[in-house]
């Protein structure tokens, strides 16, 4: 890049911060992107938990705190005044279906990259947002003059197969750290014996928000199953949410209390992975979980839903099962597999399948770079 050209700073527009699997992402990118070529600054609504406020300051970014987007007047209002202020070029938006409205002020401020960008999808059992997803849908292009997706599945469900076809959405994996999640029986053994878990006992593992999208409910009746059959077995469920007491109750009902950790929110994620032996995701939809690469990349056993995009697949390990199926039938799936699962380190894997975030956020700089240089 020429030295008299500017840094590009690009405003993401995150919501609330909550520590799930989009901020996850995003950060990534962040910790591994050209600083001195490009910086983040995040806009975060006032109840947001968690925003790694040091991290992002050590990086060279800003955190911008604006009213939550329930306040759509007050939202709006405040988020005028910080696209005018600090004159940005480019608006990243995070918030699926949400983004209209803050995308909608970013053309009214002038700004000319706008990007709308699908981490996910809907699923009807989740009535309330399903419906406020379906309502905002149809706006998602009306005010984005680019278009991200996590996934062709995120993609083609917020911004349509015609707009998918033509080319006009941009895949940004959700890449990680792949040397970061390696599988490492040192760590594992050490991990282990930190949690109070003997070499035998068969560890299910979940990390996730504690959200209908998630599936808990389903989750701890397939682990039920798991339990009657082998004993000696295990739940770590890592995250934080709203439903998390209802949860509890459910385990406690089970007489499961003893045979399932709640972790909470946990910055040791990456050593979490070592202590498990099968990773479970069985969520009702998701554009590409940050979570499942995690887990694949850690060598783990992983049995997800197939109501995700193909693309979370990267291991032929990875087992997808259908919702349909009753928990005795995911049961025996896991117990079939596990016997025979030898762990191994996917490092190549990972990365021929575009994760591998070293190399995934040189293609976001050029990207960037390109996008800002047609809107000069």
């Amino acid at each position: 890049m020429d030295s008299k050209q500017k840094k590009i700073i690009v405003a993401h527009v995150i919501g609330k911060w909550l520590g799930g699997g989009v901020e996850a992402v995003v950060m990534n990118y962040y910790r591994h992107i050209d600083t001195n070529k490009i910086q983040f600054d995040f806009i975060c609504d006032e109840d947001s938990t968690n925003i790694p406020y040091d991290e992002i300051e050590k990086l060279g970014g800003r955190v911008i705190i604006v009213p939550p987007y329930q306040k759509l007047f007050r939202y709006q209002k405040e988020l005028y005044k910080i696209f005018k202020l600090n004159n940005y070029k480019i608006v990243h938006s995070h918030i699926n279906t949400l983004s209209v409205f803050p995308l909608r002020i970013a053309k009214k401020a002038g700004i000319p990259v706008r990007i709308a960008h699908s981490h996910s999808t809907t699923n009807k059992k989740e009535k309330k947002k399903h419906l406020l997803k379906q309502l905002l849908k149809p706006f998602s292009k009306v005010y984005a003059t680019h278009f991200f997706a996590c996934s062709e599945l995120a993609g083609r469900w917020l911004f349509g197969d015609k707009t998918f076809d033509e080319g006009k959405v941009y895949i940004l994996n959700n890449a990680i750290d792949v040397e970061k999640f390696a599988y490492n029986e040192k760590l594992r053994i050490k991990k282990r014996k930190e949690l109070g878990i003997s070499d035998d006992t068969l560890v299910i593992g979940h990390v996730g928000r504690f959200v209908e999208q998630k599936n808990h409910r389903f989750l701890i009746d397939i682990f039920d199953e798991i339990h009657k059959e082998k004993k000696d077995s295990l739940l770590l469920l890592v995250g934080q949410g709203p439903l998390e007491e209802e949860i509890k109750e459910k385990v406690k009902n089970l007489s499961l209390t003893n045979s399932v950790m709640f972790l909470g929110q946990r910055g040791d994620a990456h050593e979490l992975y070592q202590a498990m032996d099968v990773f479970l995701l069985p969520s009702l939809y998701e554009g590409l979980p940050v979570v499942g690469v995690e887990a694949q990349a850690s060598g783990l056993l992983c049995v997800f839903s197939d109501d995700m995009t193909k693309e979370t697949k990267v291991l032929d390990s990875t087992i997808l099962v259908s919702l349909s199926k009753d928990t005795n039938e995911w049961n025996n799936i896991i117990l079939k597999y596990v016997e025979t699962f030898i762990r191994s380190k996917n490092y190549n894997e990972i990365t021929n399948n575009n994760f591998n975030i070293k190399y995934e956020t040189k293609n976001l700089e050029k990207k960037y770079i390109a996008i800002d240089h047609i809107n000069i």
